[in-house]
């Protein structure tokens, strides 16, 4: 009977000892294990700014501005039939009515593209993404008598749907839906011309004939290039991004 009160004690004061070396401060150097905790999830914000910055970043490593540079507007303005109707000998008349000593060739070439801020939009429903790709350049009219004849800025958006599918695999994917032009989104400015010819008519006769032929012209170079950089995007990008969509969950923040 002793001998069991004594052990009940004993114990107690190993407790008691044990719980004050838990109080007492560790040494310098020795660092207490900090309890884990789970990380924190992704913010909305963080997964669209990553979304655009990749798309982004996608879009110009794989050579949207060479794309823009290199658009065959002068070989577009010349072909004949479709809705086309050889536009360039119509506007060369128009050209050459206003200076008469204007030789018939035309050269228009793009400079300085860029890629502006990227905009990115979701459905009601959530399943859904707009992307919108707002574009800048400077076409130079150049005539071999004259050189530089007048400058125009252009601005154009191109808008790409984005949709996450299931493919045969059950492999969800983020796609491309719908890309176009956006209606209206067309800018054209005069930025320089030569002075002392009637430029006004000649400005006026040429946004006439881009406002027909360019817009169909970048979106054709444009929308295949988001199909190709939909197809290498991150694949924790592209889950993340998937699983908002299947879920309808909004996580594109209007601003």
């Amino acid at each position: 009977m002793f001998q069991i009160g004594g052990l009940i004690v004993f114990c107690g004061l190993l407790t008691q000892t044990t719980a004050l070396l838990e109080a007492l401060p560790l040494p310098l150097g020795q660092a207490q294990p900090l309890p884990l905790t789970p990380a924190l999830a992704s913010s909305p914000t963080d997964l669209a700014g990553s979304l655009t910055s990749a798309l982004s970043n996608g879009l110009l490593s794989g050579g949207l501005l060479d794309s823009l540079t290199n658009l065959p507007l002068l070989d577009i303005l010349k072909s004949e039939g479709g809705n086309s109707g050889g536009l360039i000998g119509g506007l060369l008349g128009r050209v050459t009515s206003v200076i008469p000593l204007l030789d018939n060739i035309l050269d228009v070439k793009v400079t300085n593209p860029q890629l502006l801020e990227l905009g990115l939009v979701q459905s009601p429903d959530g399943h859904r993404l707009y992307l919108t790709i707002p574009l800048g350049l400077v076409l130079n009219v150049k005539t071999p008598l004259v050189g530089s004849l007048l400058k125009l800025a252009v601005k154009l958006n191109i808008t790409a749907e984005l949709l996450a599918v299931r493919n045969e695999q059950g492999r969800i994917h983020l796609v491309l839906g719908d890309c176009t032009h956006s209606p209206g989104s067309l800018e054209l400015s005069l930025l320089d011309g030569v002075g002392s010819l009637p430029i006004q008519n000649l400005v006026d006769s040429l946004t006439g004939v881009l406002t027909k032929v360019l817009p169909e012209l970048v979106q054709h170079q444009v929308c295949p290039l988001v199909n190709s950089v939909l197809a290498n995007l991150d694949m924790t990008l592209v889950h993340d991004t998937v699983d908002k969509l299947i879920h309808g969950l909004t996580f594109v923040i209007k601003v």
